[in-house]
């Protein structure tokens, strides 16, 4: 069973950076795609970012392009999402997912695997 533990969620003013994290355990992380959405108060989970299981092929939202940038560590078992020009609209709990197609898809459910989540607000 893989186990997803996020972290680097907190508040951060408009125009700032943060780097969120996401710590893999207990599966084969350098085969999975993997995944970052998010989903603000009384709106559906959305896609942000994804990469695939050899972090040489990735996606975006529209949204985030150009201001976010996904990266994988097969070596450490880690992704990271580098967030900067933060936005009030970017506030979410943002997920962190792994799906075992390894590719960087863009749906829900295309991922087997989910974190717990981690708060991120952006203040104006």
């Amino acid at each position: 069973q893989v186990q997803l533990v996020e972290s680097g969620g907190g508040l951060v003013q408009a125009g700032g950076s943060l780097r969120l994290s996401c710590a893999a355990s207990g599966g084969s992380f350098s085969n999975y795609g993997m995944a970052w959405f998010r989903q603000a108060p009384g709106k559906e989970r959305e896609f942000v970012a994804a990469i695939n299981w050899r972090g040489d092929s990735t996606n975006y939202a529209d949204s985030v392009k150009g201001r976010f940038t996904i990266s994988k560590d097969n070596a450490k078992n880690t992704m990271s999402l580098q967030m900067n020009s933060l936005k009030p609209e970017d506030t979410a709990v943002y997920y962190c997912a792994a799906g075992r197609a390894g590719f960087a898809r863009t749906q829900v459910w295309d991922y087997n695997y989910w974190g717990q989540g981690t708060q991120v607000t952006v203040s104006v």
